[in-house]
């Protein structure tokens, strides 16, 4: 991965770690996950190998671990590289089939993050849901919702930013081409 595209990711799950931290402040047994929407959007910006995006996935799960007060925050630590390599593996499909691709491919990685992390969350520490919720079904009933509304805003926030970003991206990249000078031309 060239250092460039490291800045990105670097830069976007900071943003995103930053905003998991404000949202800390909402009490729940699942915190609702916007680094999914900052680690899919640089996974989308920079296409990154499978290895490469397995690797953002562990670093964004060990920000959702450590800044968490969900049921079973090192649940994050295998639910965020589900995300990121369903992320890589979607965007590599629908990239070039059509407008809404980083919305559908946020979406997906969310759903695939968030539900794992349910399961996991449910296999690991059973007797803590059925101690809280009472039945599996009301611990479900509280998450699934959580899961859903921030797949769609996770959605949403990729697709805004998606275009602004390559787009700041490319400039960036033009301006530093070999032989060409940045600088304006007075051409008066």
């Amino acid at each position: 991965m060239k250092s460039r595209d490291i800045a990105i990711v670097g830069i976007l799950l900071a943003i995103g770690a930053i905003i998991r931290y404000m949202s800390l402040l909402i009490p729940g047994p699942i915190v609702s996950n916007l680094v999914i929407a900052f680690y899919s959007l640089a996974i989308i910006l920079i296409v990154p190998t499978f290895r490469e995006a397995l690797g953002i996935g562990v670093v964004a799960g060990v920000v959702c671990a450590l800044l968490s007060h969900s049921i079973f925050p090192p649940a994050n630590l295998v639910s965020e590289p589900i995300g990121a390599v369903v992320c890589l593996g979607v965007y590599l499909v629908l990239r070039d089939r059509f407008v809404l691709a980083p919305a559908v491919t946020t979406l997906l990685a969310t759903f695939a993050s968030g539900f794992s992390f349910i399961l996991i969350s449910i296999l690991a520490v059973a007797p803590t849901v059925l101690d809280k919720f009472g039945t599996l079904e009301a611990f479900l009933a509280v998450t699934v919702p959580i899961v859903l509304i921030t797949a769609g805003v996770n959605a949403a926030v990729a697709q805004a930013l998606e275009i602004p970003a390559s787009r700041a991206l490319m400039r960036g990249a033009r301006e530093k081409a070999p032989g060409r000078d940045p600088r304006p031309v007075d051409e008066s």
